[in-house]
């Protein structure tokens, strides 16, 4: 019989994604509808159930996603909203943040990163939903799941390899601060 100490550690769940499909976007380039026809997110209705407090990626949030929010998207899920990045500013000017569609969320912005998707490829912060939520998973700890995520879609693996530096950056920050400061750093010297 082996001894408790050299029992291996059970191997830790996948973090739980979702997302809200708004529908602006045409339904054939929209990453957050494949990633629900491929089971490898949920489509999350407008209030989530009670008890559920996700992390929800919000481009307009204050604090940006960090490890230190790992706890809560490991309890909780992460959560992107799906629109076009065309109508988010008009939405949100005309006071519907896209987190308050999620209740209990805490939102968090993702730091700034380069889009390899066909629609927005090289321009600064417009990634896709499936970028978006690979990108938070490399942030939580998760680059495996990051990896495998993106794996069939135009532009993941070269989202991988355009953005390194700034993701492995990133994902050793341990809190916003760390996050922030090293966001700045990634992009002054560019």
């Amino acid at each position: 019989m082996r001894s408790s100490a050299s029992t291996p550690n059970p191997p830790e769940r996948p973090i739980r994604l979702g997302v809200v499909v708004v529908g602006d976007d045409h339904p054939r380039k929209c990453t957050g509808r494949r990633l629900v026809r491929l089971g490898l997110a949920s489509e999350v209705a407008t209030a989530a159930p009670p008890g559920d407090r996700p992390v929800v990626l919000d481009p307009y949030a204050d604090v940006p996603l960090s490890v230190a929010d790992r706890d809560r998207a490991e309890a909780g899920g992460l959560v992107a909203v799906d629109c076009s990045w065309n109508r988010l500013s008009a939405r949100h000017a005309n006071g519907l943040p896209r987190t308050a569609t999620v209740r209990g969320a805490v939102a968090r912005r993702l730091p700034m990163l380069i889009a390899t998707n066909p629609q927005h490829f090289g321009r600064p912060g417009e990634l896709n939903t499936a970028e978006a939520l690979a990108a938070a998973l490399v942030l939580l700890g998760r680059p495996s799941e990051a990896e495998a995520l993106l794996a069939g879609f135009a532009g993941g693996p070269a989202f991988f390899e355009v953005n390194r530096e700034r993701l492995d950056r990133y994902a050793r920050a341990r809190s916003p601060e760390e996050l922030t400061l090293a966001e700045r750093l990634a992009f002054a010297s560019r």
